[in-house]
């Protein structure tokens, strides 16, 4: 019989795979891993990233429920903290404000769940998850082999780590162990939108509960929540361009806004570029992007994933066109 893969992903697209397997623990996985041999296999967190555009998948889904959040180490500095994978990241965010713990303030809000965030190496307003992740460990779906990766072997860059290219869906991330901050917080408050509401609020030196709290009031202004209009966040990267490809574009568009990443890297706003091409606040066939922030696209209701994937490539065709910029997707599309 097929399972609906409906209520597990939040552009609330129907699409059915043939079995879904709900992974608590490693001994979970080991007792089930007989039945997964020679089976297509999609490793699955909060269902906020991804798009299912076939309606029938040919797929085992193995959904990651592993909780507990522990404090592995405690100096006067610092803490290191393991986290299950199937932790809601918000509710870990919160945790952590909570507890004073810095580091991940300006993360509040994101959905999906901890064991998504490396994968994706997700990131906002000025900071990324890369910056406080000390470790990830889990397992070898083949093997079943247990592996903690460092920093530096999850090979994180924007929007992406190795989990999320040579080991997608090949090893399973089970806690995410995370470098936070008990005193002396390296407070974040570089990105505009963030630093101009600290000054409309009157906070001249802000907490890490500033922080998240404004966060949280510029997301929920910004983005829609999923449970009442589908939706996945920001379907596509802002596009990073060398030197002499931003320089064409800015002679031809002067207005252009852009953040310098290095003396030969800029990077432009893809909602930017989207509106540019006519798709501000569009609705077409249950699609539409959103009114507030134009690299979120919403299924209006009952859409399906087929109809949302055509819609984002007729953006993205768009931008190609009149750019001569190929925008990558920051959803995963199955």
């Amino acid at each position: 019989m097929k399972n609906s893969l409906k209520k597990l992903n939040s552009f609330g697209v129907e699409s059915f795979c043939n079995e879904i397997y709900i992974i608590k623990s490693y001994e979970n996985y080991l007792q089930i891993k007989q039945n997964l041999k020679e089976k297509k296999i999609i490793i699955l967190g909060g269902g906020t990233n991804i798009l299912f555009k076939t309606q029938n998948l040919d797929y085992t889904i193995l959904k990651v429920d592993i909780e507990g959040i522990e404090i592995i180490e405690d100096n006067d500095e610092n803490i290191i903290v393991s986290v299950g994978a199937g932790v809601n990241w918000d509710d870990f965010v919160s945790w952590c404000v909570k507890n004073n713990y810095g580091g991940v303030e300006n993360l509040t809000l994101i959905p999906g769940n901890v064991g998504s965030a490396p994968i994706q190496n997700i990131g906002a307003y000025g900071s990324e998850i890369k910056d406080v992740i000390y470790s990830c460990e889990g397992f070898y779906l083949e093997s079943s082999e247990h592996k903690i990766f460092n920093k530096n072997e999850c090979e994180f860059e924007y929007r992406s780590s190795i989990f999320k290219q040579k080991l997608k869906n090949k090893f399973l991330i089970s806690k995410v162990n995370f470098r936070l901050s008990k005193k002396n917080h390296r407070i974040n408050t570089s990105y505009k939108a963030l630093s101009d509401k600290l000054i409309e609020k009157g906070i001249k030196d802000p907490s890490i509960s500033d922080v998240s709290s404004l966060v949280k009031e510029i997301r929920e202004s910004k983005l829609p929540n999923y449970n009442q209009l589908g939706n996945a966040g920001s379907f596509f990267k802002n596009p990073v361009l060398k030197k002499n490809n931003f320089e064409k574009i800015t002679n031809k568009y002067s207005s252009i806004p852009f953040y310098k990443i290095s003396e030969n890297e800029y990077k432009l706003p893809a909602a930017w570029l989207i509106e540019k091409c006519g798709f501000k606040d569009i609705c077409e066939n249950k699609v539409g992007v959103y009114k507030n922030q134009s690299l979120v696209i919403i299924n209006k209701g009952g859409a399906t994933g087929s109809d949302i994937y055509n819609f984002s490539q007729k953006i993205k065709q768009e931008v190609r066109n009149k750019f001569d910029i190929l925008l990558e997707e920051e959803v995963n599309i199955i």
